[in-house]
């Protein structure tokens, strides 16, 4: 059976989706982006600032489901432009301490919204 979940503290769906859904103690998360959750508006700053939006988002998600950072297991980040790689992942790492998730990141032509950066992740119970 899954449960959804779904978070006052991020931004509105822009779709047909939920916030996370959970499976036999996995939960995934929908693609965060930096959207201001208090404005629905996207958050317009440089990609250290967005994605520090975007990981606060994430968290609001998290915390909803009753879980945290360290109880992700996966991530997937991604960014309109690989030339952000480094400042997001400055601002990333700050969220985790090892063991860290694994991960992917790719670049994308496009994101909704026309927004830079993307992070969607997969959290276990303990």
């Amino acid at each position: 059976m899954k449960k959804a979940f779904n978070s006052d503290h991020a931004p509105k769906p822009v779709g047909p989706y939920s916030h996370a859904v959970e499976v036999d103690g996995l939960v995934y998360l929908s693609g965060q982006v930096p959207i201001d959750p208090k404005t629905n508006e996207v958050f317009t700053g440089d990609i250290q600032k967005q994605t520090e939006m975007v990981m606060s988002n994430i968290e609001a998600v998290l915390k909803e489901a009753d879980l945290n950072f360290s109880h992700v297991i996966k991530s997937s980040i991604f960014l309109t432009d690989m030339k952000d790689f480094a400042q997001v992942n400055e601002i990333y790492a700050k969220a985790f301490q090892a063991p860290f998730p694994a991960r992917s990141c790719v670049q994308v032509a496009a994101l909704p919204k026309a927004v830079n950066v993307e992070i969607e992740v997969i959290a276990r119970r303990s």
